[in-house]
């Protein structure tokens, strides 16, 4: 059987979902399964046209402008297994926060951002799957699967870029509560520690303190003091992959149910308490969008984590 199917000439229009990108990048998204060399090849030859003409990789698609994407073979991948009933009422019943440029989730723990790596969904092909009509939505940053709380889901591509640019430049207030092991001593502390991305030899990704990682600063501030565990507020001055995981066990204090960073005998105990995942939440944003306002929402703890806090506080 042809592992391969050809896809005829099309002329796309481009809406408001498509403009102000990159032709390069539309073309990836567009054309899904096919090399980026293949691409670069078809702009490079003037195979893709942008209004009947030539346009060069950087150009920037304008709202109204007609791609011409000429024939080509692509990939054709396994019929992957849409979202079930019950995931796609839990995504929708989760959303905190939204107008007309954006939404906020409470992602839940255990549900991806995005399919891929053996899964065929995640909470954004959910979203599209429960809103086919919509023309553009796309994850504004990233949460780890295990991680639950405030998602941020764009509507619009200018709010999407407007929010990278306040990603890159720090201009966001993010705080995680993090059920972690001991009892934190003094007030606040700031863990700058550098962060680099490693992977073991099963492929498996890490993330260590290293010199020659990218400069990484959190911040915990004790909440609640138990016989042997604390509940911590931290701030994300940055924002690298694992970082409030990592910074915590390298402050000696690794977070409850964290099975790649944490303490086996502190989470064998946490399970046995009832924690069933990683007590790490990502529990408030709140920044401010050029043209758009500002946001701020909290997301409230799933009710496993709050009745192990109330046990804990009972136990005191």
């Amino acid at each position: 059987m042809n592992d391969t199917q050809a896809i005829a000439v099309r002329l796309v229009e481009v809406d408001e979902g498509g403009a102000g990108q990159r032709i390069d990048n539309f073309l990836l998204k567009t054309l899904k399964g096919v090399p980026k060399t293949r691409i670069y090849r078809l702009l490079r030859k003037g195979e893709v046209r942008v209004n009947k003409g030539r346009i060069k990789p950087d150009y920037r698609l304008l709202l109204g402008d007609v791609v011409r994407i000429p024939p080509i073979r692509v990939s054709e991948k396994p019929e992957l297994l849409p979202p079930s009933d019950r995931v796609l009422r839990q995504i929708r019943d989760s959303i905190l926060y939204e107008d007309d440029g954006l939404l906020v989730l409470n992602k839940p723990s255990g549900l991806a951002v995005h399919g891929g790596s053996g899964l065929s969904y995640g909470v954004i092909e959910g979203l599209r799957a429960l809103r086919p009509e919509a023309h553009f939505l796309e994850l504004a940053h990233r949460l780890d699967r295990d991680t639950s709380g405030c998602l941020v889901i764009a509507k619009k591509r200018s709010v999407l870029r407007a929010f990278h640019t306040l990603l890159r430049e720090g201009g966001m207030d993010k705080f995680y509560l993090a059920l972690v092991m001991g009892r934190w001593r003094g007030g606040t502390k700031g863990i700058d520690a550098p962060l680099r991305k490693n992977e073991l030899q099963s492929g498996e990704r890490v993330v260590r303190v290293s010199e020659e990682g990218k400069p990484s600063l959190s911040i915990f501030t004790p909440l609640a003091l138990y016989k042997e565990c604390s509940l911590m507020r931290v701030k994300l001055v940055t924002g690298r992959t694992h970082q409030v995981r990592v910074h915590a066990q390298h402050s000696g204090h690794p977070i409850a149910g964290d099975d790649k960073y944490g303490d086996l005998a502190f989470n064998r105990e946490m399970a046995g308490r009832g924690l069933k995942r990683l007590f790490l939440h990502a529990a408030e944003l709140h920044f401010t969008l050029p043209e758009h306002g500002t946001v701020h929402v909290e997301a409230p703890l799933e009710p496993g984590l709050q009745q192990l806090l109330n046990n804990l506080e009972a136990d005191l």
